[in-house]
């Protein structure tokens, strides 16, 4: 996709939070999605460790993002932004109804983005 409109022809994120690729940029590990979340949180127990940064702000709604090690729950409104490192384990402990974000994700170590 060469261009669109960030706010528009959202999906229907009330079953699932849908993750959409918007792009990636060729010869990188860098890729930009767009979450549309609607009350979604990752299941208790579950932890994210992924290889690669990612790099989120919240355009639309609210989140909670908990984070382990140390324990922390960072809350995320409209134009915050938040970057977790690589192996930072995190989980989204809550979200919004109607809550929009753009998310960038790159540089793994492992060759991932």
């Amino acid at each position: 996709m060469d261009q669109g409109n960030f706010f528009q022809d959202l999906p229907d994120a009330s079953a699932a939070e849908v993750i959409q690729e918007l792009t990636a940029f060729a010869g990188t590990r860098v890729r930009v999605e767009r979450i549309v979340s609607d009350g979604q949180a990752t299941p208790d127990g579950f932890w994210y460790d992924q290889a690669w940064s990612e790099w989120v702000i919240i355009l639309r709604g609210g989140a909670d993002l908990a984070l382990e090690t140390p324990d922390e729950t960072v809350r995320l409104g409209p134009g915050d932004w938040y970057h977790i490192p690589p192996h930072r384990r995190h989980r989204v402990s809550r979200t919004e109804p109607g809550t929009l974000w753009l998310a960038v994700h790159g540089g793994g170590d492992d060759g991932t983005a």
